[in-house]
């Protein structure tokens, strides 16, 4: 049985490790893992930055995605940005990222301060944009541009 919870500090190095794995598969980038694990603990020391959420199997994480936090003036409501996403390969094709999804957007639609849920994706990862728009999501509204440091 698959279990979908808030992640606990205690698991910041599966964490950590997802992230890891992430990179290197979607971007072929490897991160340095001081500055990798320091980020992830950020987020558990400061849930002002954001939370994450586990799908553990029989009590070992299988899954993981962070959620941060955007104020939205439009909508006088907070808009959730999934972000970290990442299942374990063994576990793939389960359903696992559905139920994280499934998980978020019920927080969502039972709280009256969330306006909605967004996420970015890579324009080559067609598998998740297929799994996005099959759980009703859409990218019809917005292209993201960015400025990152190096």
């Amino acid at each position: 049985m698959i279990i979908i919870r808030k992640a606990i500090p205690q698991e910041w190095s599966v964490i950590a490790d997802f992230q890891q794995l992430m990179a290197m598969e979607t971007e072929n980038m490897s991160l340095d893992s001081h500055t990798l694990e320091l980020g992830v603990k950020q987020v558990f020391d400061n849930p002002d930055k954001g939370c994450y959420y586990v799908a553990a199997f029989d009590g070992t994480v299988v899954g993981s995605l962070m959620i941060t936090y955007e104020w939205s003036d439009w909508r006088n409501r907070t808009i959730f940005w999934i972000q970290s996403v990442y299942v374990d390969r063994a576990h793939r094709r389960r359903g696992i990222y559905r139920l994280l999804y499934a998980h978020i957007r019920e927080i969502a639609q039972n709280d009256e301060s969330i306006g909605g849920i967004r996420l970015y994706v890579d324009k080559t990862n067609l598998p998740a944009q297929k799994t996005y728009a099959n759980l009703g999501m859409n990218g019809e509204h917005y292209q993201l541009f960015e400025w990152m440091k190096s």
